[in-house]
Order: C-alpha cells, then sequence, then structure tokens
C-alpha cells in the first residue's frame, strides 16, 4: 500500500522549505505569487491532503462537531441533521451524524467515540433515561446540547418542543370530533417525550370533562413502523372494545397502526380515527393522509447547532472568552396539521 504524500515531499517537489509550504496553504497571501503557484502544482500533482487530525491537535479545537439521535430512519432526525449540518456548514464546520438505535449501550459507545476523536461538541438526543451516559460525557469537558429534550436536571442548553401542547392538540382535536374512546399508542415509557404527549392528551380530556379513562395506552418497544404495525394488531384484538380514535407518539408508529388497519380491512378515518405526531415527509403521502402534529424539525437542528457554536466560542473548553456563555433552554411550539385520517365525524 502507498503511504500518504506528506508535507515534506510537498516541500521536496517544490524545492522550498516545510515552513513554506505550512504558508502556502495557511497563510496564502504571506507567499510570493510564483513560488505559491509553484506549491501548489506540487500539492496537485502528488494528490496531498492535509491531516486534519494533526492541525486540530495544533490549534486545540476540531473542525467537527457530533449529533447523536435516536433513529436516523425516522425522517424526523434526518430534518434534525439537515438544520444541524446547515448552520454547521455556515461556520466553517462538519457534522458527524451517528445513531443510537434507541439504545443506551450504543449511545454510550459513540459518545466515547466523540471524545476521543475531540469533537468540537456534540448535538445530543437521549436514549439513556437514567442521565449516567450524559453524566459520564461531561467528564470530558466537551459542550454539548440537548436536542428534542428539556434540559431539567442539567445545566446544559437545550432545544425542543412544547410536548405536553403537542399532546393536547392532538387529543384535542380528536375530542372536538366526538370521540370519547382514544388510544394511546405510546413508544417506550422511558422516554421524556412520550410521557409529556401522554400528558397532553390526558389534559385535553380533562378540559372536555372527561377523565382518563378515556385514553387508553398501547406501550410499544419501539418508535417504529413495525412497532406500530403491533399496536395495530392490539388494537384490532379488542374487537367491539376497540376506542374509535388513535393519539401515535409519533408518525412512524401512526404508518404502522394504519397499515394493520388497511390489511383487515377497517376504514381509516370512518371507523377509526388516526392522528400521528412529527409531520415526517411520509405523512402527507400516505395512502391516508395523515393528521399530524407538527415539530419545526429543521429549525431545532439549526438552532441546536448555533447555540453549541456560540458556547464554543464564548465558554467552552476550545473558547475565546470562558465564562461568557449562559446555558439556555428553548422550546418551540407545535402546530396540529389536519388531514383525512382524523375527518370522520362521530
Amino acid at each position: 500500500m502507498a503511504q500518504p504524500v506528506g508535507i515534506k515531499d510537498v516541500a521536496r517537489a517544490a524545492g522550498v522549505s516545510v515552513g513554506t509550504v505550512s504558508n502556502v496553504i495557511n497563510r496564502p497571501d504571506t507567499v510570493a505569487t510564483e513560488t505559491r503557484a509553484r506549491v501548489l502544482s506540487a500539492i496537485d500533482r502528488l494528490g496531498y491532503v492535509r491531516s486534519e487530525s494533526a492541525r486540530q491537535l495544533r490549534a486545540g479545537r476540531s473542525r467537527i462537531m457530533g449529533l447523536l439521535v435516536l433513529d436516523m430512519g425516522n425522517p424526523f432526525f434526518v430534518d434534525v441533521a439537515r438544520g444541524a449540518e446547515r448552520a454547521a456548514r455556515d461556520a466553517g464546520l462538519g457534522v458527524m451524524v451517528c445513531n443510537s438505535a434507541e439504545s443506551a449501550g450504543e449511545e454510550a459507545e459513540y459518545l466515547s467515540l466523540f471524545a476521543e476523536q475531540r469533537v468540537r461538541g456534540v448535538l445530543l438526543t437521549p436514549a439513556d433515561a437514567t442521565g449516567r451516559n450524559i453524566a459520564s460525557f461531561r467528564r470530558h469537558g466537551i459542550p454539548f446540547v440537548l436536542v428534542d429534550r428539556v434540559s431539567e436536571g442539567t445545566t446544559e442548553c437545550s432545544v425542543s418542543v412544547d410536548d405536553v401542547a403537542g399532546g393536547a392538540l392532538a387529543v384535542r382535536h380528536l375530542v372536538d370530533a366526538g370521540h370519547r374512546s382514544i388510544a394511546y399508542v405510546s413508544g417506550p415509557p422511558g422516554f421524556t417525550q412520550v410521557r409529556d404527549r401522554r400528558t397532553g392528551a390526558l389534559n385535553a380530556l380533562a378540559e372536555a370533562g372527561l377523565g382518563p379513562e378515556c385514553l387508553r395506552e398501547l406501550p410499544t418497544e419501539r418508535l417504529d413502523v413495525a412497532a406500530g404495525r403491533d399496536a395495530g394488531a392490539r388494537l384490532l384484538g379488542l374487537g367491539d372494545r376497540r376506542p374509535t380514535a388513535v393519539f401515535c407518539a409519533n408518525d412512524l408508529l401512526a404508518l404502522g397502526v394504519l397499515q394493520a388497519m388497511y390489511s383487515a380491512g377497517v376504514k381509516v378515518p370512518e371507523d377509526l380515527a388516526i392522528v400521528g405526531y412529527d409531520d415526517i415527509e411520509f405523512a402527507a403521502a400516505a395512502a391516508v393522509p395523515l393528521t399530524s402534529v407538527r415539530q419545526p424539525a429543521v429549525t431545532m437542528g439549526a438552532l441546536a447547532a448555533e447555540m453549541l457554536l456560540e458556547e464554543t466560542e464564548e465558554g467552552g473548553p476550545a473558547g475565546a472568552g470562558a465564562g461568557r456563555h449562559e446555558h439556555r433552554r428553548v422550546v418551540l411550539q407545535p402546530e396540529l396539521v389536519v388531514r383525512r385520517s382524523s375527518l370522520s365525524a362521530r
């Protein structure tokens, strides 16, 4: 295997010192035009690529931020990544995207990788409900911002959506349509988002003078389409006791429920109304367009990245003005997008 071309090879080919090559790469205006052209020609001819890791060690700061999300198979997190990448690119940085697959163990491994790579900072949607992974990562002194999670119990910045309000939007819509028996396909109960959306659903029922018995919770182990199909099968097994409407903790679950109903010949929304959460691109394109609570995912990713950049420039370990950064918590508001899946009148 050929050895990588180094800066000494470029200097030898161009007939200049290593320092001159370094100046051409980092401070080209300080080098004479003819000499700069000769060095650039050698770089192009040899295929030299500078070592970013070595540059980072010298500079003491990375040009990469980490992004660790629950599930890159969920278009919601793809949109979060798009927003973060856009803000990072505008600042001359790149984003290393990793997927915890809703696993606390995989989350811990990726956080260790981020520490080893000395990333500028991390955008994190936690999978570990205990907080142990965050506590361990905090010891490295690398700044991080929580995404789609409120920073209760921590001092770090966070960007999230008011999921209590979102859950209330979904169930208030169903109650207004005449539904009095509603299922909540909730996902893993350890996730704060799942619990907050349930709280909002119960609040909407209470506003209408209905008790918590009107909400039947169906927890799932994951937040994906397969888990939604499984929840749909459980709903079908209820027979005459089946609720008339379903609120799902995310759109992937809702699409799974929709698939199960379609396969069984249950009409949506005539026999069962369905509301999802996130308003991913596939929601509007479903066989029955899906009513959903929209989260501004791209905005969340961009804001989180901007907050991390602000912290690392001002208050982080590599920042220039340590002590000036003030942690803050940004909570965005959700929006209900009504489509055909919930439009039947009771």
